[in-house]
């Protein structure tokens, strides 16, 4: 089945920068758009940021925009997300998750992350 596995998180001052990563399996990741979304504690899900399946495309939430850059190493099934600039309001679990859900809902976001073909996530605090 499929696998999403999150790395790369932990604890980061403000101004501080971060590498997450993602690790797929059970499906053809080369085919597949990707996305980051987060969850910052009592919000909802939001999406950060979404690339397509040739690393072409790239979408950003204003929230981050010009701060984080997504990619993508189709030869190693691994997305990443690279987070400079990091500021208290980015404290979230981060998750990666498969499809182009660049400007989706959060009630849209919680019913897909609800089919469970999504990973544990991975804490992201940013304090001084």
């Amino acid at each position: 089945g499929v696998q999403l596995v999150e790395s790369g998180g932990g604890l980061v001052q403000p101004g501080g920068s971060l590498r997450l990563s993602c690790a797929a399996s059970g499906f053809d990741f080369n085919s597949v758009p990707m996305t980051w979304v987060r969850q910052a504690p009592g919000s909802e899900l939001e999406w950060v940021s979404h690339i397509n399946s040739g690393g072409t495309v790239l979408n950003y939430a204003d929230s981050v925009k010009g701060r984080f850059t997504i990619s993508r190493d189709n030869a190693k099934n691994t997305l990443y997300l690279y987070l400079n600039g990091l500021q208290t309001e980015d404290t979230a679990m981060y998750y990666c998750a498969k499809g182009d859900l660049a400007y989706a809902s959060g009630g849209y976001l919680a019913r897909l992350k609800a089919t469970g073909d999504w990973g544990q996530g991975t804490q992201v605090t940013v304090a001084s």
